[in-house]
């Protein structure tokens, strides 16, 4: 299908863009990747007034440290992820997140904090952002917030992003030296994630000192297996000594019922697989 008319604007400073954002109400949409926004435009979902542009504001791109840190700008993409070695050494886990998705031409253009505006529950860099402790930075006219990734996700789709904010970076605390796993299920490739789980791990000789998960398409939002968490601390990292653990993740989770499983079957399945995301991230 072709869109609705709508009226375009790229702004060349975020200022410019929450002007716009203030003029327009609800009436204007943002597009960072447009992987999200361009489908919904095309089905005709949405019918905005006006899309507002931000892929071209300079000081939202690049991947930086920031103290025992690393900042994402808006305007880095999936590439950009992958491609930097700050990700690579200190966030490891949503490196490996970020190369389960889709393919090339979409990783060449979608972007990281796009994703987590959007707040699809099946996408992949929810979960690893939640496990990682992410903190979102949100800027609207009145100045910038930071908001922690467990306060972000509201519900389905909803985010703690307001009405004339822009989701403008995401930090991540470093997590360098910690073992990482992201254990993705579909039925075919490039398929959204039926269920996944993302865990890092840090070891103190065979056992584990900490551990943080994440999991993907377990409920309307990215979840925190918090209680898996605790539990793993003090255990030795092979599959006798995890099962039983493992297996309580879905526990209290809420996860959807449709034509790739029920939501019992997703219960199971996550246990499966977390079990699996931490033996590989202990080294096993």
């Amino acid at each position: 299908m072709i869109p609705a008319q709508f009226d375009y604007a790229a702004p060349s400073t975020v200022e410019e863009a929450l002007g716009l954002l203030a003029e327009h109400g609800d009436d204007a949409k943002v597009l960072a990747g447009g992987q999200s926004l361009l489908p919904v435009l095309r089905m005709r979902l949405n019918a905005p007034g006006i899309v507002v542009d931000i892929s071209r504001i300079e000081e939202i791109q690049g991947i930086t440290e920031d103290g025992d840190a690393i900042r994402i700008g808006a305007g880095a993409t999936y590439q950009d992820v992958l491609e930097s070695d700050l990700v690579k050494d200190h966030l490891t886990l949503l490196h490996q997140a970020v190369s389960e998705i889709a393919d090339p031409q979409i990783r060449h253009r979608g972007t990281l904090c796009g994703a987590l505006a959007h707040a699809d529950p099946a996408g992949d860099v929810g979960a690893p952002v939640l496990a990682l402790d992410g903190e979102m930075v949100i800027q609207g006219q009145d100045g910038e917030r930071t908001v922690p990734a467990t306060d972000f996700f509201v519900d389905l789709f909803e985010t703690a992003v307001g009405e004339g904010e822009l989701l403008t970076a995401v930090v991540i605390p470093k997590h360098t030296g910690w073992g990482n796993h992201y254990e993705k299920f579909v039925r075919v490739s490039h398929q959204w994630a039926i269920l996944g789980v993302a865990a890092a791990v840090r070891m103190d000789g065979n056992t584990i000192a900490e551990a943080r998960i994440g999991l993907t398409n377990m409920g309307s939002v990215p979840l925190r297996a918090s209680a898996v968490e605790e539990a793993l601390v003090g255990l030795e990292a092979t599959e006798e000594a995890l099962t039983q653990v493992c297996s309580t993740v879905g526990e209290e989770t809420d996860p959807p019922s449709d034509l790739n499983g029920q939501a019992d079957y997703r219960r199971h399945v996550a246990g499966v697989l977390t079990r699996r995301a931490v033996i590989a991230a202990a080294g096993g």
